[in-house]
């Protein structure tokens, strides 16, 4: 099952293929008529309305997890085993940077995930990346979580060190050259894939 989660950042103004959409919250403003919502969680502090379809449990507003964790753990629970973050990009920082982990905490459930805006693509991955698809664009690789060893290459600009430590910025603006370029990584790679032509 393909899980969409849509949340209250930047609006996506693309086309949404999911099998079923959990709305997040003030998401609804962007996402109601664009998607088919099967359910809409959250505290609706950003709401001065109920949406629809109406929500089975409406959450406080002081609570220990975002209405993004309560979305990834619902998905998960009804057998998601692909999510796709839609709005998760743009307004504040810390909600940028919190949505990043969730891709982490999805990731570590067993589920293929990716956050998806209308400039970027992103999304965690280890062992033989394929890259190919992405041939003309610009993509930058960070190590998620721990230390990231380059272990093979190949259809990139530029070659990657054999190790890329948490907290170096060695990964940064790499541009992907053929339909057969590829990553092979132990660790866990954060791949930000710009969507734009270089």
């Amino acid at each position: 099952m393909t899980a969409a989660i849509l949340l209250n950042g930047d609006p996506y103004s693309g086309e949404i293929k999911c099998d079923r959409a959990y709305c997040c919250d003030g998401a609804y403003m962007w996402a109601a008529g664009k998607v088919k919502i099967d359910e809409n969680l959250g505290d609706f502090d950003s709401l001065a309305f109920t949406p629809e379809p109406p929500p089975e449990k409406i959450y406080p507003a002081e609570k220990n997890f975002t209405d993004g964790e309560i979305a990834l753990y619902k998905a998960v629970a009804d057998g998601a085993d692909e999510i796709i973050f839609y709005g998760g990009t743009g307004g504040r920082s810390d909600h940028f940077l919190g949505n990043l982990h969730l891709l982490y905490a999805a990731h570590m459930r067993g589920a293929k995930c990716s956050l998806e805006s209308d400039t970027e693509l992103i999304f965690p991955a280890s062992g033989k990346i394929f890259l190919g698809k992405f041939a003309g664009r610009t993509l930058s690789v960070l190590p998620f979580g721990g230390e990231l060893h380059i272990l093979e290459s190949a259809g990139l600009k530029y070659s990657y060190p054999d190790r890329i430590s948490y907290g170096e910025c060695r990964g940064i603006s790499n541009i992907c050259l053929s339909a057969d370029a590829y990553l092979e990584v132990a660790g866990l790679a954060l791949v930000i894939i710009n969507k734009g032509e270089v």
